[in-house]
């Protein structure tokens, strides 16, 4: 069996955020005829400041939810993921959860992926000073496609455990979630575990308060990808001529994001222009709500058993335990 890195703290950058990735998919994105970017791309550096305060918002219930659902359940789980494991952990962003599963868990190295260089710079860094004794080896990568682990961490003889909290797989359609998903069990291995949070289905005004703040930090999180684009990409939009737009979509079970211009008008983006008519809208996010049991179904189709769920006493969230088959 190979061992994890002797160093404390390993970086690999796969430089998922390289601007070539970006520029295609804002070209790609908005030549088409519903015009639509992947939400992955908030999260440049600004984009993920403005995501830690929108988790501060007393109208965003998902990520305190989450946390009570994890602090009250994590002797249950620990067990589950199982001592000694290696952690990977799917969109690290500030690490606030995963440090609830390092204290108790002390997995044999921590491997946390996400797309933000920065904030995973950050978390790395303030993970070591309060953890000097986990070794965490972090890897730069878009997590949404195919990536690789260190060599290293893809022996037969050690348990692999993904921790992907936040709701985030609410932002593939179900579509989509299914090989992602795949991906994961395969990634795991035969017996390996994957604990995610997902959002539960409840009335429409809690959810569309939870994506259209009053105080306007949602809008400017969904605007800032317009100014990335200008800032990254050559771009000229005008964000004072488009307004965010959230919404819970009843009937496929989302609630969606939309950059919508207030004016015709006409946007260059990399020498390339795109015309928008008063009211067109660029579709930035979904955010798929589940029942327990729908989630469970889609899981079983990606080859994961259902081990185990917990919500929270009013059933807003859930964290889900699945094995790999």
């Amino acid at each position: 069996m190979e061992n994890p890195p002797s160093e404390r703290v390993a970086f690999q950058d796969l430089q998922p955020h390289g601007g070539e990735a970006f520029g295609r998919a804002v070209l790609g994105g908005l030549a088409l005829p519903h015009k639509a970017l992947p939400a992955k791309f908030f999260y440049d550096q600004r984009g993920s400041a403005l995501f830690e305060q929108i988790c501060q918002l007393p109208e965003y219930y998902p990520t305190r939810t989450e946390m009570g659902i994890l602090a009250r359940c994590l002797p249950e789980m620990i067990p589950l993921l199982g001592e000694r494991c290696v952690l990977i952990e799917y969109g690290s962003g500030n690490s606030e959860k995963t440090r609830l599963l390092l204290q108790s868990v002390r997995p044999l190295a921590y491997l946390p992926v996400d797309i933000s260089h920065e904030q995973l710079r950050d978390a790395c860094a303030s993970l070591h000073r309060d953890y000097p004794w986990l070794t965490i080896e972090a890897l730069c990568a878009d997590y949404t496609g195919a990536f690789e682990l260190p060599g290293w961490a893809l022996d037969v003889e050690l348990r692999r455990s993904i921790f992907f909290p936040g709701s985030t797989i609410g932002n593939f359609t179900p579509e989509e979630a299914v090989p992602f998903l795949e991906r994961a069990a395969r990634l795991v291995g035969r017996g390996g575990v994957m604990l995610v949070g997902v959002d539960l289905k409840k009335d429409a005004r809690i959810l569309n308060l939870a994506y259209d703040d009053p105080a306007g930090v949602t809008a400017a999180f969904n605007l800032n990808v317009l100014e990335r684009i200008n800032r990254e990409l050559e771009g000229d939009f005008d964000c004072r001529t488009f307004r965010h737009r959230a919404f819970y979509n009843e009937a496929l079970g989302r609630v969606e994001m939309h950059l919508v211009s207030t004016r015709a008008q006409v946007v260059h983006v990399m020498g390339v222009s795109f015309r928008f008519e008063e009211g067109e809208s660029i579709h930035t996010e979904n955010s798929y709500k589940y029942t327990a049991t729908e989630f469970q179904a889609l899981a079983d189709r990606a080859g994961f058993d259902s081990q185990a769920v917990w919500t929270d006493e009013a059933r807003r969230f859930s964290v889900h335990c699945l094995v790999s088959r």
